[in-house]
């Protein structure tokens, strides 16, 4: 099982990093020892300072595809939930600086906790759906599935291109605007809609 990785796939994300916005789905791995699960408390490493949190709407592949048109993709997947992205922005930074690949700062374990998933055929419109991340009763992270740069479809079909897609490999789509630093005892609530699908701490 795979984690794909989508980044900047909302403008305003990409403009409050100061990267440029991208022509085409920017495309990074996670290995499964990144997964949290069952709300499973983040404990802060200690290689970094500036452990950011980016919430994202992320799919589970149902079936093997390899080269998935647009058109089709949706027959690949069936479940969806919001995991979190947990980023090292300080070792980001050092490493993008020097040209460096930046995995290390997003393939940590431990550094995508994921919530429990929904039938994709509970939602009413895959291209219109609200999701936010609470910290601390606090909205830190809010928006709409209809902001994506590029939709789950086109994703689906530009990582196939790369990767043959399997049974119960994830995508992770893109986060929206509004990321931030983790402190010890931070609180994190991920809703999808209205409904609550990740509850987590942070040690």
């Amino acid at each position: 099982m795979k984690i794909i990785c989508i980044g900047l796939n909302y403008r305003k994300h990409a403009i409050e990093l100061g990267w440029p916005v991208p022509y085409e789905p920017v495309v990074f791995l996670k290995p499964d020892s990144s997964i949290l699960k069952n709300n499973k408390p983040f404990f802060l490493p200690d290689f970094s300072a500036n452990i950011h949190y980016e919430v994202e709407v992320v799919i589970k592949i149902s079936k093997l595809g390899k080269g998935i048109s647009a058109k089709f993709a949706p027959r690949y997947f069936d479940e969806i939930t919001l995991g979190i992205d947990m980023t090292a922005r300080d070792l980001q930074t050092k490493l993008k600086a020097a040209g460096m690949p930046w995995e290390l700062s997003k393939c940590f374990d431990g550094a995508a906790p994921l919530g429990h998933f929904i039938p994709v055929a509970s939602v009413k419109d895959m291209a219109n759906i609200d999701f936010r991340l609470e910290i601390n009763n606090k909205v830190v992270q809010k928006s709409n599935t209809f902001d994506m740069i590029f939709g789950f479809n086109e994703i689906v079909e530009y990582v196939s291109k790369f990767f043959t897609l399997k049974t119960g490999d994830l995508i992770f789509t893109g986060t929206p605007p509004g990321v931030g630093k983790l402190h010890k005892n931070d609180n994190l609530v991920a809703y999808l809609g209205d409904e609550p699908v990740l509850d987590f701490r942070i040690k």
